[in-house]
């Protein structure tokens, strides 16, 4: 029995792993500012006996101190994300990574608490070799193209968190997501499931942006949760860097067409011009697919669900919301 603090454990996918290390029988701290979580989302947790909960931020550096000295263990999740929020608030987004992570991370190092740094595949940037493996070279665009500032930070995380680890001996992984999808995740920050479920079932248009070729791999976030907590109990994982997500790739047209078929909608599909969805610097990706082989090889992960599932379950979660 652990005492885990998560970092941004308010968020979709926070929420999920304190539900899932209650279950084993952990003592369970969060601390979120809601900037981007929702506290509706620890409803399953708050009357738990084992769960605490502070509605703060990680730059509260004498909070974060008193946090980290009572954790066995650290998850660090809090972060800017999604695509939305990284273009029109590119400030927020480097400093929230940056500062947060060494923040954490210091602390850490002090009172020698193991740390999971969650990354993203955004990191991999314009790289072209697929499926994107975990020492790949990371190939990023301009700094004029505010979307990088994201792949940027995320980087630097990482780079600090293994230096740590170098150093001064803290235990730490790195997991490195790709695009997590589940019950509890909204469509507010450009997360793209999500947002075509809610237009197919409002009967609204699904926007899909650009022409639709560009195709992504979708992980649920049971998946996701189980790959993290198995990377926390690995002592050889810790100074490695993992891919956690799906290798079962769909283009985005078609994933529309998955949505509005399984929904029974009869919504019309649309293209958007990046342009127009976010700003004329915007850029975007052919194809994101993560090598899994790693992963597997430490601790047997193989994904569950599969994007028809997924989509079956974020329509259920939001049919249920209505």
């Amino acid at each position: 029995m652990a005492h885990v603090l998560i970092t941004g454990g308010a968020g979709f996918v926070g929420s999920h792993l304190a539900e899932a290390l209650l279950a084993q029988g952990d003592f369970v701290t969060v601390i979120d500012d809601l900037s981007t979580g929702n506290i509706a989302n620890l409803d399953g947790c708050r009357e738990h006996p084992r769960f605490r909960y502070h509605i703060a931020s990680i730059m509260d550096y004498p909070l974060m101190a008193e946090l980290v000295d009572r954790a066995d263990t650290v998850y660090h999740l809090a972060a800017a994300v999604g695509v939305r929020l990284i273009v029109e608030k590119p400030v927020h987004t480097i400093e929230t990574n940056i500062r947060g992570t060494e923040i954490v991370l210091q602390l850490a190092a002090r009172k020698g608490r193991k740390v999971l740094v969650t990354s993203t595949s955004e990191i991999y940037g314009k790289n072209t070799k697929v499926p994107f493996a975990e020492d790949d070279d990371l190939v990023l665009g301009s700094t004029s193209r505010p979307r990088w500032s994201y792949a940027c930070s995320k980087a630097i995380d990482e780079f600090l968190a293994l230096a740590y680890h170098r150093e001064q001996g803290l235990p730490v992984v790195i997991a490195r997501l790709f695009n997590t999808v589940g019950p509890r995740q909204t469509g507010q920050y450009g997360m793209v499931i999500p947002r075509f479920v809610q237009q197919a079932l409002a009967g609204d248009p699904i926007t899909v942006y650009g022409d639709g070729t560009q195709t992504r791999c979708f992980a649920d976030v049971s998946d996701v949760v189980t790959a993290l907590i198995g990377l926390m109990r690995e002592p050889r994982a810790e100074g490695e860097v993992f891919n956690v997500g799906n290798d079962q790739e769909i283009s985005i047209a078609d994933l529309a067409r998955l949505v509005r078929d399984t929904a029974g909608s009869h919504s019309e599909i649309a293209l958007v011009p990046f342009e127009k969805a976010y700003n004329k610097d915007f850029e975007d990706l052919a194809r994101r697919v993560p090598d899994l082989r790693k992963v597997r090889r430490f601790i047997g992960y193989k994904p569950q669900v599969d994007t028809e599932g997924i989509v079956r379950r974020v329509i259920e979660y939001f049919r249920a919301r209505v």
